[in-house]
């Protein structure tokens, strides 16, 4: 059919009125909790835009157990018109929110906040979204992570989920974006954050802060450490530079351990490839999380793991290998999903591992043994490594079970043992390369394996990644898996 001039001006009339109708109908539909569809997490991130950036400005005030004023500014290309955006922001009280300098509305709908703008947004628009709020230390009760108080002040631990419980964002690793961080507090307290410093400004009773990322990151990654801190400074491979944070009180127990980062990053290097980001340091706060966190560019980790005379040398090594190596694994190269979790804890593990073997005699071999012989058992409570089941209630991080560890570094031991050392070693620094600053997946790394082994892996990671049943160890057959205790029988 070809329309003429009139029947064009019709049929434009008629779409005008149908795309106002469509609007009118989506702004009275009351606000909904969206997601971008992950299989764990599947309200988590939100569909229609493309963070490029973050401007985080927090004022804390002084103490740890009260809410610290905070803007949260976002740069974003919209990747579909837009008559709502929806933020991840589920605890602190928003004050008001502006879309490109001009008032917009807000509501919350589950763990969203949902803006709505005085104009629609068109695809393919740059956008600004200012949201002025507070960022509360306090736990939310049902909640894992977010801020973490320290004995001196606060850090951050936002994984899997929880940077927005501390400010709003499209909180996913499939979204990463730029970071430009300040922190305003009472002279005295020390504030630090991943990336670089970029300036120091004191003014009365206060100093702000303010870092900037070099690289992409994904919100689980932020870090922000306010406390009565020392910061500890030091040259790395090539000059890069490293950072510590540390409690003041500390500083000087603690440097023995510190010291040895620089060859730490060296190994991983000598393994890898270059380190994938502009510093690197570790933050010891002086808490009790459960956990040590690889935090882009400043791995967090309780001071505790140092100053406890049980832990044997070689194993808080290798811990911090563990961290040391996300950046790599993780965080350089961050999952497009959360199903993909064995990407960066089964290579932590993996290095942790050969560390340990390579350092301190800990043959990867018998602890690969081990891990064989729970791997079933593993399998039947959390899921196969490629398909963790879903947190359990209220504990967003119980995905991080054993067989995303072990029983993924147990993956990454049956590949070298199938594909050969040489091609494993290649195919280790041709995914992070080929990845850097990007997102990745499962899928990616079956691909690259078999290109890289020149064989079709596919039966072996389906083997491997999502059966129930452990697969026979390629070259060694006399391993055994032990079977999950059945359940008893109901009388």
């Amino acid at each position: 059919m070809l329309l003429t001039p009139r029947g064009r001006r019709l049929k434009a009339t008629a779409l005008l009125a149908s795309a106002v109708s469509v609007c009118l109908l989506a702004a009275s539909a009351p606000p909904a909790p969206l997601g971008v569809g992950d299989r764990l997490f599947p309200y988590l991130g939100n569909p229609g835009y493309d963070v490029a950036s973050y401007d985080l400005a927090f004022t804390y005030p002084g103490s740890n157990d009260k809410p610290l004023q905070a803007v949260t500014t976002i740069d974003a290309w919209t990747t579909q018109d837009l008559d709502r955006i929806n933020l991840d922001f589920a605890h602190g009280k928003v004050e008001s929110v502006e879309v490109d300098g001009e008032p917009a509305d807000f509501a919350t709908a589950g763990e969203d906040l949902v803006v709505t703008p005085e104009d629609p947004l068109q695809e393919g628009s740059w956008t600004r979204i200012t949201v002025r709020h507070t960022s509360d230390p306090a736990s939310p009760g049902d909640e894992d992570g977010g801020w973490v108080r320290t004995a001196d002040g606060l850090a951050m631990a936002n994984q899997a989920d929880a940077a927005h419980l501390v400010f709003p964002c499209n909180d996913h690793p499939s979204d990463k974006a730029m970071f430009t961080i300040r922190i305003t507090a009472p002279n005295g307290y020390t504030a630090v954050a991943g990336g670089l410093p970029t300036g120091v400004d004191r003014v009365g009773k206060n100093t702000t802060w303010t870092y900037r990322s070099r690289h992409p990151m994904a919100t689980e990654l932020a870090q922000v450490s306010i406390g009565r801190s020392t910061v500890l400074h030091r040259k790395g491979p090539h000059g890069l530079p490293v950072r510590d944070v540390v409690p003041t009180k500390d500083a000087k127990a603690l440097e023995p351990w510190l010291a040895k980062t620089p060859d730490q990053i060296a190994w991983m290097e000598n393994k890898v490839g270059p380190y994938p980001f502009e510093t690197y340091g570790l933050l010891m706060a002086e808490a009790s999380t459960g956990f040590e966190l690889e935090t882009q560019t400043l791995s967090l980790f309780e001071k505790e793991l140092f100053t406890e005379p049980a832990y044997p040398k070689w194993y808080i090594e290798s811990i911090m290998v563990h961290e040391l190596s996300h950046q790599w694994f993780g965080d350089s190269v961050s999952p497009r999903t959360w199903s993909d979790l064995w990407l960066n804890e089964g290579h932590a593990t993996w290095y942790e591992e050969l560390y340990a073997q390579e350092t301190a005699d800990r043959p990867m071999e018998t602890r690969m043994k081990a891990a064989y012989g729970a791997s079933d058992r593993w399998r039947a409570a959390g899921g196969p490594p490629g398909a963790p089941k879903a947190p359990a209630p209220g504990q967003k991080i119980s995905i991080f079970r054993p067989n995303v560890y072990d029983g993924a570094a147990l993956v990454l031991y049956a590949l070298r043992q199938e594909i050969g050392r040489p091609a494993f070693e290649r195919l280790e620094r041709d995914w992070v390369r080929l990845h850097r600053d990007g997102t990745a997946g499962t899928a990616d790394f079956e691909h690259l394996a078999s290109q890289v082994s020149g064989r079709d892996l596919g039966g072996f990671f389906q083997a491997w990644l999502y059966g129930e049943k452990t697969p026979p160890m390629p070259g060694h057959p006399d391993w055994k898996s032990t079977p999950p205790a059945k359940a008893a029988p109901r009388k």
